[in-house]
């Protein structure tokens, strides 16, 4: 499957000693180092210095978690067809999905399929957050309950790992009605007895956190991930008091009892397969 390619670095150098510099080496969002790529690559993409987790794409996020050669993708002929023919100063909404699946290879914000952690067979959810900024729309709502809809069937637990800006605004309210499908969902999901673990990447915000990101049986987090509705300086100025240190981070929230644990990267797959046998799951 071409989308499981490694990705690509963007090269904006012009001279050739730079170009061969920047294929080599990659700076640290968090702290600022820089890493030799084979070392960021080896560590999967977790910084060695500081321990950031940046950001890796739904492809990569499932070859992390799925059993090699297990993984098969559903649904992904689905395509969003713009509901509202939906234009703004930037352009239609249409032309703007054409672009970004054009310069992504994605066809939505999310990939979905069923496959195997640790030989337990489960269905899974992974959403991206290079197209268009990870945002739930019609499809990616479709796609979530169409996954949930295989686990009900085939008597599986349901991983969705999200990392999304929240509705997409394109949509309308044909996006913000995805918050409330997906989580009657996860409603047929529990009364099936089965279970739904919600995996937390940076950023998880808007109407995902609002929705099915926040009802999971088990709530995983990665380090430092931002997660919340709002953000910190909309919430300041509406209630007009200066917010915590470390608001909405994935570290703050395992203390007030919203996140679960927090787990890294390195250990997230063998930490969920373990969840999964506690929560009955055989393989």
């Amino acid at each position: 499957m071409a989308w499981f390619s490694k990705p690509k670095y963007t090269v904006l150098a012009s001279s050739k000693k730079e170009q061969q510099s920047r294929n080599l080496w990659t700076k640290c969002d968090g702290c600022g180092e820089t890493i030799y790529n084979k070392e960021w690559e080896e560590n999967l993409r977790v910084c060695p210095k500081c321990g950031h987790h940046q950001r890796i794409s739904a492809s990569d996020r499932i070859l992390l978690l799925m059993d090699e050669g297990t993984f098969r993708e559903e649904d992904a002929y689905l395509r969003t067809t713009d509901p509202l023919a939906f234009s703004d100063s930037k352009g239609p909404y249409r032309e703007k999905i054409t672009v970004t699946i054009a310069k992504t290879g994605l066809r939505e914000s999310v990939i979905a399929g069923s496959g195997r952690i640790e030989g337990i067979p489960v269905e899974i959810a992974a959403m991206d957050f290079e197209f268009l900024g990870g945002s739930l729309g019609s499809v990616a709502g479709e796609k979530i309950c169409r996954t949930i809809d295989r686990a009900i069937r085939h008597k599986r637990a349901v991983i969705i790992t999200s990392c999304s800006g929240g509705a997409r605004m394109h949509e309308g309210i044909v996006s913000l009605m995805q918050m409330a499908k997906t989580s009657a969902w996860l409603g047929k999901l529990k009364a099936a007895g089965l279970p739904f673990i919600s995996i937390l990447t940076h950023p998880t915000t808007g109407g995902v956190t609002a929705s099915y990101a926040s009802i999971g049986d088990i709530i995983v987090a990665e380090p430092g991930a931002l997660i919340g509705f709002a953000g910190a300086r909309v919430i300041e100025q509406t209630i007009r008091q200066k917010l915590p240190e470390g608001f909405q981070t994935a570290e703050f929230l395992v203390e007030r009892g919203f996140v679960d644990l927090i787990v890294p990267r390195k250990e997230m797959k063998s930490r969920i397969a373990k969840l999964l046998r506690y929560l009955g799951c055989k393989a």
